[in-house]
Order: structure tokens, then sequence, then C-alpha cells
């Protein structure tokens, strides 16, 4: 107890960091999501072969997501300083923190999708379209249904690195876990606050986890 008494006497603060860190990571997850979701829906209809198939546009998201996925993290926090403070009026805070986390996310989880929809049986594919199913039914019967298990893993893997993006933005001021641990553990050499602020981020990473696996064996056909 001696050890983490810099942590005792801050435990007000670790309960509104850890808040803080599930406000960035639960809205950017959203946001991140839909928009992931959708670009990884397009890149596999238009690929070759593809129900919609498209090179014009498939080459262009393609070019667009391994961009974005090359440009490290803390590097696309300085880049997208300025566009921040014209969405949310200010580069730092949780809210300011959430643009490049989307930024930051959404390649990612594009690129999952892409690969877990590419791994559907192109025969069902093709025996949909026999049956004269439209696109949007591919799409949404086919494809989304037939992936579902792994597509929550997919979101599992992409919601684990988004805490870690999170936790690297609180180190210029976005808020949360990582910024208490930098901040008041790393600076003022509290290594306890920084071994707690670690403890809690690994029990958020443990929970969707195991969210996760239970989703997937209900999922499982």
């Amino acid at each position: 107890m001696n050890y983490f008494k810099n942590a005792i006497a801050i435990k007000e603060e670790f309960l509104s960091a850890t808040i803080s860190t599930i406000y960035m990571v639960f809205f950017t997850a959203i946001i991140a999501g839909i928009i992931g979701l959708i670009l990884g829906i397009i890149l596999t209809v238009t690929e070759r072969d593809g129900i919609l198939e498209n090179k014009i546009v498939n080459s262009l998201l393609d070019k667009i997501i391994n961009l974005f996925r090359s440009i490290p993290f803390i590097i696309l926090l300085a880049i997208l300083a300025p566009l921040t403070r014209v969405i949310v009026g200010t580069r730092i805070g949780e809210k300011a923190a959430i643009v490049p986390l989307v930024f930051g996310t959404f390649p990612f989880f594009a690129r999952q999708v892409q690969n877990v929809l590419l791994e559907v049986d192109s025969g069902i594919i093709e025996a949909a379209e026999a049956m004269g199913s439209s696109e949007i039914e591919i799409i949404t019967r086919v494809y989304l249904k037939e992936s579902l298990p792994s597509l929550i893993r997919v979101c599992a893997i992409t919601l684990i690195s988004l805490i870690g993006l999170s936790a690297m933005a609180g180190a210029i001021g976005a808020g949360g876990l990582g910024k208490l641990a930098i901040a008041q553990g790393y600076n003022r050499f509290q290594d306890d606050v920084t071994l707690v602020s670690m403890f809690i981020i690994l029990i958020i990473v443990y929970i969707i986890q195991g969210i996760s696996n239970i989703l997937i064996k209900k999922t499982i056909h």
C-alpha cells in the first residue's frame, strides 16, 4: 500500500481518466466502425470479379487506406491538428482526440473487414446471384451474415488497438489514462500511477476480449 500511495491519493482522477478513455474509444469506435465497414464492403465488391467490379474506385480507395495506414499515429496527431481545431474548436481534450483517432482507426478496420469478406465462399455468392439476389441482398445476406463471427473478432482487435491509440493520444493532452500515465506517472516519477493506469487499460482490454468471445460462440453456425 505504501508503494501505491501516489495512486491512492489521486483515485478520483483515475475514475475521471477511465471515463475519458471509454468516452474516446466509444465514440471513435462508432464513427470509425461505420466508415471502415462501408469502405471495407466497397473494397470487396469492387475487386476484380466482384459483384460491383470497378477498378478505378477500388484502386483509389486502396491507395487512400494505404496512405493513412502508413502514417505513424503520433505524426497523424500533428498533421490533423488544424482540421481538429476546425471541427471541434480545439486541439486538446477528449473531443479533439476523436478526430485523429477516427483517421487512425478506420483504415485499419476497413482493411480487416475487406480481408474477412474476401474469405466468404465464392460458391455461396454465385448461388445467390443465380437465385436473382440483388447486390444489396448479397452484401447483407451473404457477405455480412456468413462472415459475422470473423467480423466480431476483427471488431475486438480494432477496439483493443484503439485503446492503445487513445493512450498514445494522451501524451499530447488528449486526456484519459494515457495522459495520466505520462503526465502524472512518468513525468513526475510516480511509477505506481503509471502501473495502475496500465492495469486499468488491461482490464478494459480483457472485458472487450471476453465479450467478443461470447458473441463469437453465439454466432458460429
